[in-house]
């Protein structure tokens, strides 16, 4: 579930992994891009989603903090398996369950981010975050699995604890983003939830 790229306002912000993260692999070994996700999936904050079943409507602002530690955990346990099942696609076109754990590992870090400016400023606009750049230019495919795990539980850690310090007038802060959709940090953090879920579902693996 990657955010539009349509109608960008502002600068493009892209997460770089630590050169100490990669495994080197062959430039022949590189997979085929994958073609960007370019819908809208803000629709999920008022039904469910028919493809992972989770309904964002139905979720407790109070608990998500708990829900994304139980998601990371999840994620944690899955790439604790066969590195190169891991990293295999199912079609060439889909990214492999290492390439989803990348992704989700760093839709926290920049949810976390975002989540900061809408607690510190009024009416931020996030900056875009062009999420497939971001993949082929990390190489997401030729990620260390166990340094990823620890990466994805340590940004969950902090996502959740900021969210479980919200409290009071702050749900209903308000922010932007890059093509022009309006959250408050209630609705924010619901719709949020369903991403790292439904990348579960991706993947085949429970939540």
């Amino acid at each position: 579930v990657r955010e539009s790229r349509g109608a960008v306002i502002g600068t493009t912000l892209r997460v770089t992994m630590r050169e100490d993260r990669i495994v080197s692999a062959p430039p022949s070994a590189d997979p085929p891009p994958i073609e960007p996700d370019a819908k809208d999936w803000t629709w999920v904050l008022d039904r469910p989603c028919p493809e992972c079943g989770f309904d964002a409507a139905t979720v407790a602002r109070e608990a998500v903090a708990d829900l994304l530690r139980a998601n990371a955990d999840s994620w944690a346990e899955l790439l604790a398996g066969e590195p190169a099942a891991l990293g295999t696609r199912p079609r060439p076109d889909v990214w492999s369950p290492l390439e989803y754990a990348c992704h989700v590992r760093d839709v926290f870090r920049i949810y976390d981010e975002r989540l900061e400016l809408m607690l510190t400023e009024d009416g931020p606009h996030y900056p875009n975050w062009d999420q497939d750049e971001t993949a082929l230019i990390d190489g997401y495919h030729r990620a260390d699995p166990r340094a990823v795990a620890a990466d994805l539980v340590a940004a969950a850690t902090l996502l959740a604890d900021r969210f479980g310090a919200v409290a009071g007038g702050q749900w209903e802060r308000t922010g932007y983003r890059s093509d022009g959709a309006a959250f408050t940090v209630e609705s924010f953090a619901r719709y949020f939830i369903h991403d790292p879920v439904h990348h579960l579902h991706d993947v085949g693996a429970a939540p």
